[in-house]
């Protein structure tokens, strides 16, 4: 149950904050300014509640129980799958397969669908700005089947180059996997005219959605990929969780991505029969806690309302790109027309690592490194960048403190 605390027509950011305790706290003596929301979001009470509650009052293994527990989990772990097929508007809850989070996601489809499709001499498509979550999976993939990955390049605004895909694409195209939305650049990439570019040549196509679903409205049916994967914790969610969707005829093609409890029907040492979707795929255990307050999380999201928080957003990013535009000898890496709230930067003779440090003894926390796209830095012939990105609970204050933060840190350092 979320707490009645008022958010009015306008956005109210103030109320919107008091949902975060995280926020109130402070590091390093300094009120904490949290730029890091790309890598995870923090959490609202009502997420926090949601896993207090379950393991208060009914804490029990799911399914097959009949004890008041285990059916009290089982409803509410499915309840979240209920939530989630509407909130990126799946057809059915049987194409809701629960994960560790978007990368295992990519890794069950490159294991299974990948493994009893791709053969020696298939393309695979991706891109220049992929995370290593969706380049490595399609690079082992690739080098157990003899395919070939092709690459997508991007200008320099960080768009990709979108004549170039079409060229990359042919007959030996069996698989494009696509980011959405670039975690370290924001760019949103037009995944719709990708997808129908790979179904036009008999690809099956996978879009990362690990960046997009927070920000984006997601409609997993108009974009009509084949697959798409998110994790729980960059939208406000427990780490730990992440979601699968599939269509469905491809689901039950593929084979099972591990064996156990639960992705079974019955078991002999001379037969074994799979279980329906979506549970061939959820061997074991699963997370059911973090499952759960996943629900909270996207009922959170949806009672705020994605349109003024995204509203909110592009305002911030507007704002602290025109103020880091007015810092001597810094450079904002990724100028795209259409992108979210993520701003990667390099400032001329500092390391990013140095920015880090120093903005953290300020109490602002942002991400330096090469935010696991190495590929993307070799485009931009860069080690790393610092980042900075943004969420509902920021503020243009906490901007004016990072960009004040950043004159003293560079004056410091130079």
């Amino acid at each position: 149950m979320i707490e009645t605390i008022e958010i009015d027509k306008a956005f109210n950011v103030a109320a919107v904050r008091k949902h975060f305790p995280a926020l109130q706290r402070e590091v390093k003596g300094k009120p904490l300014v949290y730029f890091d929301n790309a890598a995870t979001t923090q959490k609202p009470q009502a997420v926090i509640d949601a896993l207090v509650n379950y393991y208060s009052h009914y804490n029990a293994n799911i399914h097959r129980g009949i004890h008041t527990l285990a059916e009290e989990a089982t409803a509410a772990f499915e309840a979240t799958r209920d939530t989630v097929q509407q909130f990126i508007n799946a057809a059915s809850r049987e194409q809701i397969i629960f994960t560790g989070g978007a990368t295992e996601g990519i890794n069950l489809v490159a294991q299974t669908w990948g493994r009893q499709n791709i053969k020696a001499g298939d393309e695979i498509i991706i891109s220049s700005m992929e995370h290593h979550s969706n380049i490595v999976p399609w690079y082992m993939l690739a080098q157990e089947k003899g395919a070939v990955l092709k690459i997508i390049p991007i200008n320099e605004d960080g768009e990709l180059m979108m004549d170039e895909f079409h060229k990359l694409l042919s007959e030996k195209t069996k698989l494009v996997s696509i980011v959405h939305v670039s975690n370290v650049l924001g760019t949103i990439n037009p995944v719709k005219n990708i997808i129908a570019g790979a179904h036009s040549v008999g690809a099956v196509t996978l879009v990362d959605g690990a960046q997009s679903t927070v920000h984006l409205d997601i409609d997993v049916q108009d974009l009509d990929c084949d697959f798409f994967v998110f994790s729980s914790h960059k939208i406000y969610g427990p780490t730990g969780v992440g979601v699968l969707y599939g269509k469905k005829e491809l689901l039950e093609s593929m084979p099972p991505y591990q064996g156990g409890g639960e992705m079974i029907k019955d078991v002999y040492f001379d037969a074994i029969t799979y279980n329906d979707l979506p549970y061939k795929f959820e061997a074991g255990t699963p997370n059911i806690a973090d499952t759960v307050a996943l629900k909270a999380a996207l009922d959170f999201t949806k009672w705020i309302g994605k349109q003024k928080i995204r509203e909110h957003e592009n305002e911030l990013l507007c704002y602290a790109t025109e103020q880091l535009m007015q810092i001597e000898g810094l450079k904002i890496i990724g100028n795209a027309k259409n992108k979210v709230s993520v701003i990667s930067f390099v400032v001329e003779k500092v390391h990013p690592q140095d920015l880090g440090i120093l903005l953290d003894n300020r109490g602002i926390a942002v991400r330096t490194g090469h935010h696991c796209a190495q590929p993307l830095m070799e485009c931009y012939k860069i080690p790393g960048t610092a980042r900075a990105s943004f969420a509902m609970y920021n503020t243009k204050e906490e901007i004016d403190s990072l960009i004040t933060g950043l004159q003293k840190v560079i004056k410091m350092l130079l």
